[in-house]
C-alpha cells in the first residue's frame, strides 16, 4: 500500500479515500503478485509489466479500467451490477456497493488473456 499513500493522501473526502484505499488493499491482498504502482498519477496493477487492471477517483464515482478488451468481456456483468460505462471503464458510484467478484473476474481475465504478452497496453 506504501506506493499509494501520497495518491490517497490527495483525496480529500475522507469517505473516498477510505472506499478507495479499501479496494487498492482488496486487489493487494488477493492478488499479491500483482506489482502496485502509480503511472499517470492513477493507481493501477500490473503483472510482468504489462497493465491489468487501473482505479481513478472522481467526485460522484471511481473509476476502473480492465482496457476496453475488460469492459467488453464483461459488458452483460458490468450492466447486471448496475454500473454506467465507456469502452475504456466503468464507474462505481461512492454509495454503491462493490462487487469484488466481478473485479476479481476482470482481474483473472486480464492476467490469462495477457499472459504472453510483453507490451504494457493492449
Amino acid at each position: 500500500m506504501e506506493v499509494f499513500e501520497t495518491y490517497l493522501a490527495g483525496i480529500d473526502d475522507p469517505d473516498h479515500r477510505d472506499r478507495t484505499k479499501e479496494i487498492l488493499a482488496w486487489v493487494i491482498n488477493e492478488f499479491p503478485n500483482l506489482e502496485p504502482e502509480i503511472k499517470w498519477n492513477t493507481p493501477m496493477f500490473s503483472d510482468h509489466g504489462t497493465f491489468i487492471i487501473g482505479f481513478s477517483t472522481a467526485k460522484h464515482h471511481l473509476s476502473v479500467s480492465p482496457e476496453e478488451a475488460g469492459i467488453a468481456q464483461f459488458a452483460d456483468d458490468i450492466k447486471q451490477a448496475g454500473y454506467s460505462s465507456t469502452k475504456g471503464l466503468f464507474r462505481i458510484l461512492w454509495k454503491e456497493p462493490v462487487n469484488y467478484e466481478l473485479l476479481k473476474k476482470m482481474i483473472e481475465f486480464n492476467r490469462e488473456d495477457k499472459a504472453e504478452y510483453t507490451k504494457f497496453w493492449r
